[in-house]
């Protein structure tokens, strides 16, 4: 890291992480995620308002499903921002998968504002019931 970037450090109450890049500060959004996990797999929900289908990127590297968009903010014609404390929030999060979950065949969908994830388990490593025969 060097001298001109200041990452806030992450803690489990934290929501935003604040970086200096050319000058103008970047404001990164931790966005909201609920997880569930049932013998099928796991869903994921993420906050992501704003932020659309071609400012987002998914993608899954060395185990970890990283997410990261960008919203935009649009100004009205003939209106002047006064003040913004976050023109165009960056939002990023990133999960470490169990190989028991299969990477290739995470399913995704964005619709107003949130992203479901789904994310099934391997056959292998699904539950199943073992027949018992008679002896």
């Amino acid at each position: 890291m060097n001298n001109n970037t200041q990452l806030a450090h992450r803690n489990d109450g934290a929501v935003a992480q604040r970086s200096e890049e050319k000058g103008a500060p970047q404001v990164t959004l931790i966005p909201a995620v609920d997880i569930i996990e049932d013998a099928n797999g796991v869903t994921l929900w993420a906050d992501l308002p704003g932020v659309s289908r071609e400012n987002l990127q998914l993608s899954f590297n060395d185990g970890a499903l990283h997410i990261e968009g960008q919203a935009v903010v649009p100004t009205p014609s003939g209106l002047r921002v006064q003040h913004a404390e976050i023109r165009q929030p960056h939002f990023a999060r990133s999960f470490s998968l169990s190989p028991d979950l299969d990477a290739g065949q995470i399913g995704a969908q964005l619709q107003d504002g949130v992203l479901k994830l789904t994310i099934p388990r391997r056959d292998e490593a699904r539950p199943r019931r073992i027949a018992i025969n008679l002896a």
